[in-house]
């Protein structure tokens, strides 16, 4: 549990175990999946080529990846047929950042696990599937579309996605501890993944089907939509970055504007979800959660960041969950 301003961390504070069979206690430096909290900075690397005019958000998709052009929207399916039409407007660039593209969560060729698939590859299957509905007109969460931008920061900037990052983001910011491959160090630190028993009598191992084993295999890919692992002191880096106006210890990484854009709602107000460009934002406050109760959230209002490391699959008991998360942000708040 970490709570900080743009200047300085509160408190940093470890409970519980990050091995419950042998005991070990949770440290500092234990190392989590933080899944789809990639997607903010995955979008924080976009906006720094949208600042410097190398891409708009207003494009559509199909001019910087040519194999999205004709691509078919569903317009009527049942169990016998799918009718297919063409859209009122190709996929935009900001649909894929907000969730409104009309793509689904990932393509079939996306199994068993999420992490096989170079962007470049996995694109084309996105590109493949007909959208689930008109864009701009729904939202669907979608790891394809974060996905996609991160492709499109390839074909822009000329290098790997993961190099960007790397160059860009992580290696400046001292961000040490984030990585799509953590190494045999980083493994020895990676908090062990637990779940409920059904029985609600305690805790039981779980696995991450997601991604493939083992987490250093280098053939495993990046996904800009969630395959990030990262440290508490590392992620809050990032935060006072986004806090300070696109500043940290004197660098900058972006523009004021930018971040304004990224961090208020772009989904219609007639959709019941608030999200920005790769951040959920509700209330005047921002961040975003990762598939195993990880979250870090923005409350601008009092200059305030919090980042709250867990382990556990999303079988976790809502009002558990919930109490957890609430209970943290109301201590957090009386720090400032």
């Amino acid at each position: 549990m970490l709570v900080a301003t743009k200047d300085r961390v509160l408190t940093l504070e470890t409970v519980g175990y990050s091995d419950l069979a042998t005991k070990k206690p949770m440290a500092p430096d234990n190392l989590f999946w933080i899944a789809s909290m990639t997607k903010p900075m995955t979008a924080t690397a976009f906006m720094m080529l949208v600042d410097e005019g190398k891409v708009n958000v207003e494009d559509p998709v199909e001019k910087y990846l040519p194999e999205f052009k004709g691509q078919m929207v569903i317009a009527e399916k049942d169990d016998d047929h799918v009718l297919l039409k063409k859209p009122q407007h190709p996929i935009l660039v900001r649909e894929i950042l907000n969730h409104t593209s009309g793509l689904s969560f990932s393509s079939a060729l996306e199994t068993p696990t999420l992490d096989r698939y170079h962007l470049r590859d996995a694109i084309r299957g996105y590109a493949m599937t007909s959208l689930l509905f008109e864009p701009g007109t729904q939202y669907q969460y979608s790891n394809a579309g974060t996905n996609t931008a991160g492709r499109i920061i390839e074909i822009i900037s000329g290098i790997s996605y993961e190099e960007f990052m790397d160059q860009r983001l992580f290696k400046p910011l001292g961000m040490k501890d984030t990585t799509f491959w953590p190494g045999e160090e980083q493994l020895l630190r990676l908090a062990r993944i637990y779940r409920s028993k059904d029985d609600k009598t305690g805790l039981e191992e779980a696995t991450l089907p997601q991604l493939s084993f083992p987490l250093n295999d280098p053939t495993r890919k990046s996904m800009p939509a969630g395959g990030l692992f990262s440290v508490a002191s590392d992620v809050v880096k990032f935060c006072q970055m986004i806090l300070s106006g696109g500043v940290y210890e004197g660098k900058y990484y972006l523009s004021e504007s930018a971040i304004r854009e990224m961090t208020r709602r772009q989904t219609s107000e007639t959709l019941e979800n608030n999200y920005g460009f790769g951040w959920n934002t509700t209330g005047g406050n921002f961040g975003h959660d990762g598939a195993y109760k990880t979250t870090m959230y923005i409350n601008p209002r009092l200059g305030l960041i919090t980042v709250l490391l867990m382990h556990h699959t999303n079988d976790w008991h809502k009002e558990e969950g919930k109490n957890a998360h609430s209970i943290f942000y109301a201590a957090a708040e009386k720090l400032v």
